[in-house]
Order: structure tokens, then sequence, then C-alpha cells
């Protein structure tokens, strides 16, 4: 079998190109770290992948957007900033992933059965994305749902990424209201929201690790 890049490449029709223009606010946001940071990516996150690919996944995260030093800067989710320390050693602690998680591009990091994406994959202004802009980034987060064909199960970290998954699985939002750990079962598929793991939440014990774990706990006892 022949193994993909450690940043996983694009699922077909599932990833903004690189100069997206559809969102002229986060196209702009983009050209202005661009021009600040050259060397840093400045361009749609893909969903991260396993090496083995798509049809290993059982689990989609699905995160907000990312963060401006963050994924915008390495080009993998939840990779550059506080919010993917929690995440990736609570993958690891339910076998979601190995390898260290340093940060950066060529760490030993790998997902096992497991991918992340964002509902937005520009870089927002300060975190906030708009109504429409999430409405429009929502034709690539549909097509990533639809390019996954073992997908058992999901998890939604905060309340942008939840809604705009139930819409993109055509569910509406008064069917499977967001909480922290609650649960729903859609087609299928287990959905299981949590509170976003920003530096934000966890600091003012909105989120503690304890409840984060717990979410996953629930994710990795349903799919055994």
């Amino acid at each position: 079998m022949t193994l993909l890049p450690a940043h996983s490449p694009a699922l077909p029709g599932a990833a903004p190109p690189r100069d997206c223009p559809l969102c002229p606010r986060l196209a702009a946001f983009r050209e202005e770290w661009r021009a600040r940071e050259p060397g840093w990516h400045n361009a749609p996150v893909e969903t991260f992948l396993p090496r083995a690919g798509a049809d290993e996944v059982e689990l989609l995260v699905v995160g907000l957007a990312p963060g401006v030093r963050g994924a915008n800067r390495t080009g993998r989710p939840f990779t550059g900033d506080y919010a993917g320390d929690l995440l990736y050693a609570t993958l690891k602690r339910f076998g979601f992933a190995t390898g260290e998680f340093e940060a950066r591009l060529d760490d030993s990091l790998q997902l096992v059965g497991a991918a992340i994406t964002n509902a937005v994959r520009c870089v927002p202004p300060e975190n906030k994305p708009t109504g429409p802009e999430i409405n429009t980034c929502r034709r690539f987060l549909t097509p990533t749902l639809e390019a996954l064909p073992r997908l058992r199960a999901l998890v939604t970290l905060g309340r942008i990424a939840h809604d705009s998954t139930l819409r993109a699985l055509g569910v509406r939002l008064k069917d499977a209201p967001f909480s922290h750990g609650g649960r729903h079962d859609i087609g299928g598929l287990q959905l299981v929201s949590s509170y976003h793991c920003s530096r934000y939440n966890t600091n003012t014990g909105v989120l503690t690790p304890a409840m984060f774990e717990d979410v996953f706990r629930a994710v990795r006892e349903h799919l055994g």
C-alpha cells in the first residue's frame, strides 16, 4: 500500500483551492498574513487523515477554523496552538493517534482511524467567522463527510462546528441540540458534541481535561 504523507492530501472535491476566493473577507485576511509571514501556510487547511487514507477513518473531529498562529501557520489542523496540545493528547489516550505531538508537520504524530477537519477552512479575523462564511465553506464539509466510507462517529468542537455539521448532514438543529457530552444517533452515525478545546475554555474552567476525555471515552466505547 502506498502511504500518504503525514499532513495528508486533500480529499477529492472536499478541499478549497489554495487561493479560494469564495469569502472575500477571509481571502483579504489571508493575503494580509501572506505579506506579513510569507513562510507560513496562509491557505485553506486540508483535512488531516491517517497515513492509510480515508478508508481507515471511523471518527471525524470537526473544529471551528484554523488559528492564525496555529494551523494557518503550519497547515495542519490544531497544530501550533494550545488547543492541539489537549486534543492530540486525548486522541492518543484513547488510541486515535500515535507518536509524539510536537506542534510541527515533521513530528511523529499519526492519526489512527480518525481524521480532523474544520467547519471553516481559512483563518478568520479574531477567530470569528461570519454566518455567510460558515455557510459558504459547508460546500467543503459536506463532501468531506461523504468521502469517508467507514465513518461511524463524529465529535464536534463547539456550537458553530456542531451546527454546521448538522446542516451538512441535513439534520435540523432542534433535533440534535448542542451540549457538552451530548450524544445523537444520526443516520448510522453517533455524534458527540464538546466544548471547544481552546485555551480560553480551559483557562476559565468551562472545559477541563477530564470533561474532554469523557467525550472521547464515549466515542471509543461506541466504536469498540
